[in-house]
């Protein structure tokens, strides 16, 4: 009831021509207007104290809870592991192996497939880099090499979740096991933002993917791909064998 009032009190001094609602509108516009006066002092004081508080809360939360949380979803117990943001999102059944100084995003989801007869195995190497909102749908298996970097948004799409019949849909019926494949990314792969790679592909060693690419077909190492489907843009194993010579 009150909730009511006072949306029609809103309304009413929107659009009433009463001098009464005028006045209220009026003060209601100054009253947002209102302004803290510029203290540049104090308020860098501030600032500062509110963000040690924060990083200090967040460091004790990451060391203390999300990341003995997160661990004890591992197959193993790797060293150097860091979760900025929280804790990431697992779900299903599957075997996960880290390497070493692996850093994750809080907002990163790894999901299992459930209607398999063996349980799914995500591999990562180490130096491995994921970004926020970032999904990992394992369909059997997927395997991350050493120092891969995957920027925000990007999915790994080992399975799709549900069937291609409309029938089988809309009974609840999973996917089909022609429909999910491995995902193997060669150490030093590179996966822009928002890139989606596809059940079923390889991509080679040192490869670059660029933002917004969908990969369907596997990739040769030390190559820009880009596009939907990506194809090869140019070469850059030039580029690698001359720092390699330096």
């Amino acid at each position: 009831m009150i909730s009511f009032n006072l949306h029609y009190a809103k309304q009413w001094a929107k659009t009433s021509d009463h001098v009464l609602a005028h006045l209220v509108k009026q003060l209601w516009l100054f009253i947002k207007a209102i302004e803290m006066p510029n203290i540049p002092i104090l308020f860098k004081l501030l600032y500062l104290v509110h963000v040690l508080i924060k990083q200090v809360i967040a460091d004790c939360l990451r060391i203390l809870y999300f990341t003995p949380i997160f661990k004890s979803r591992l197959h193993n117990n790797p060293k150097g592991l860091y979760l900025y943001g929280g804790l990431p999102v697992v779900i299903g059944t599957l075997d996960i192996t880290m390497g070493n100084s692996v850093r994750l995003a809080a907002m990163t989801t790894i999901s299992g497939r459930t209607a398999c007869h063996n349980i799914p195995q995500l591999l990562i190497g180490n130096n491995v880099g994921i970004g926020w909102r970032t999904s990992i749908s394992v369909g059997n298996k997927i395997e991350i090499g050493n120092n891969v970097r995957i920027a925000g948004d990007c999915y790994l799409a080992g399975y799709p979740g549900h069937p291609m019949n409309a029938q089988d849909r809309a009974k609840g019926l999973p996917d089909t096991e022609d429909q999910i494949g491995a995902i193997h990314l060669e150490d030093d792969v590179w996966l822009a933002t928002g890139v989606k790679v596809m059940s079923g592909v390889r991509i080679g060693q040192g490869t670059i993917v660029a933002a917004g690419s969908v990969v369907t077909k596997d990739l040769p190492k030390y190559v820009l791909a880009a596009g939907s489907p990506a194809r090869v843009i140019k070469s850059l194993k030039e580029k690698t064998d001359d720092k390699s010579n330096r």
